[in-house]
């Protein structure tokens, strides 16, 4: 930071995943924690114009209420992922709030596309389907996601770097809006304003690989919420962000990648079809 000098800062560096978190959560503190301190630390002392960082759907933990909408309560998370996602906010704000360092957060929904998390449902699917192996679906299938296609994810992340926010001079703090703040503080979603229940997701996949997947129905697990389902309209409204990627173009897009970077042939892929 100190050689560099950038003038902005993206920070997507994190210990992600819900599940991982029940295993591992010193893991999270230390990378999620610690590390986006130093970061804030950095940006401060860089002087840095604009920080915008990864948060994530998941600090809506139990609330029922759809869309999410960054005007909510989140105060209720059902993981440490969520709840270390939630603590960066908190951090943020207080770095904006003490030394005017203009911070926007970022809460990602579902995030899939090629070069995507091996952890990650679209992955494992896809890796299980071709191999001829079962694929574990959880809540057997009926949750919902707002599953959100990684190009439309890098332009709404790029559209914000450019709008610094300033202090809302419509903040009441009498009513106060969690998403804005006095500070040069903000917090949107980025999602595809869309929810699609895991079955149908499923379903694109086979289509897309021309082959039928052996389904593991399983129930909910620790940690996990049932559905999302992303309010954008003040990300629109401020950047003009529009996601625009189908699950129907995104996983065909994914499964494209997929079988060129693992050399699959397509033939493996749609034998037994």
């Amino acid at each position: 930071m100190r050689d560099f000098r950038p003038q902005r800062v993206v920070s997507l560096a994190a210990q992600a995943g819900v599940r991982y978190s029940l295993e591992n959560p010193r893991a999270y503190i230390d990378s999620n924690i610690v590390g986006f301190l130093n970061v804030l630390e950095a940006c401060r002392h860089q002087q840095v114009e604009h920080l915008v960082y990864a948060s994530s759907s998941s600090v809506y933990g139990s609330n029922v209420k759809l869309p999410f909408a960054v005007e909510d309560s989140v105060d209720h998370p059902v993981s440490l992922y969520a709840a270390s996602k939630k603590a960066n906010e908190l951090m943020a704000h207080t770095y904006s709030h003490l030394f005017g360092l203009p911070t926007t957060g970022l809460r990602f929904f579902t995030v899939y596309g090629p070069w995507g998390r091996p952890d990650m449902a679209l992955f494992l699917f896809t890796k299980n389907i071709i191999e001829g192996k079962p694929i574990d679906v959880f809540n057997h299938g009926k949750h919902t996601r707002d599953f959100t296609y990684i190009d439309d994810i890098v332009e709404g992340v790029v559209r914000t770097l450019d709008r610094v926010p300033g202090g809302d001079v419509a903040f009441d703090p009498m009513h106060p809006n969690p998403g804005s703040s006095r500070a040069p503080y903000r917090v949107y979603n980025i999602g595809a304003h869309r929810p699609v229940e895991l079955l149908r997701y499923i379903e694109v996949i086979e289509q897309s690989l021309g082959r039928k997947a052996e389904k593991r129905l399983l129930p909910l697990q620790p940690g996990d919420v049932p559905d999302t389902y992303a309010d954008v309209d003040s990300l629109v409204r401020d950047t003009g962000y529009a996601p625009g990627t189908t699950i129907e173009v995104g996983v065909r897009k994914f499964v494209e990648w997929y079988r060129e970077y693992y050399e699959v042939d397509a033939t493996v892929a749609t034998a037994g079809a």
